[in-house]
């Protein structure tokens, strides 16, 4: 279900940005990048609200997504390492189990 999902989403992705005048490739390499179904619908809306009209700005875009992206993963492992050490601080290291 997850596969299809994306497929439907990439082949929205690409079909917009063909609408607007870019390559098809321009299309599938910018999907691979995003990668799943959600960071593409940002794609996709970014690309129906701005109308971008150089391959530089959907690059731009997408980088700027993608960064997000990270952050946002980056800032959930951090808060989970913290959580970790905040219950290690609370209860101790029990050698005993």
């Amino acid at each position: 279900m997850a596969d299809t999902e994306w497929i439907r989403t990439k082949d929205r992705l690409v079909q917009t940005m063909v609408r607007l005048g870019f390559r098809e490739e321009l299309g599938l390499a910018v999907a691979k990048n995003l990668g799943s179904p959600r960071a593409m619908e940002r794609m996709i809306s970014y690309l129906v609200n701005v109308k971008p009209k150089t391959e530089e700005l959907v690059v731009d875009e997408m980088l700027a997504i993608c960064s997000e992206i990270a952050a946002w993963r980056e800032k959930k492992a951090s808060e989970e390492a913290n959580a970790s050490y905040n219950e290690m601080l609370y209860y101790g290291l029990d050698m005993d189990d």
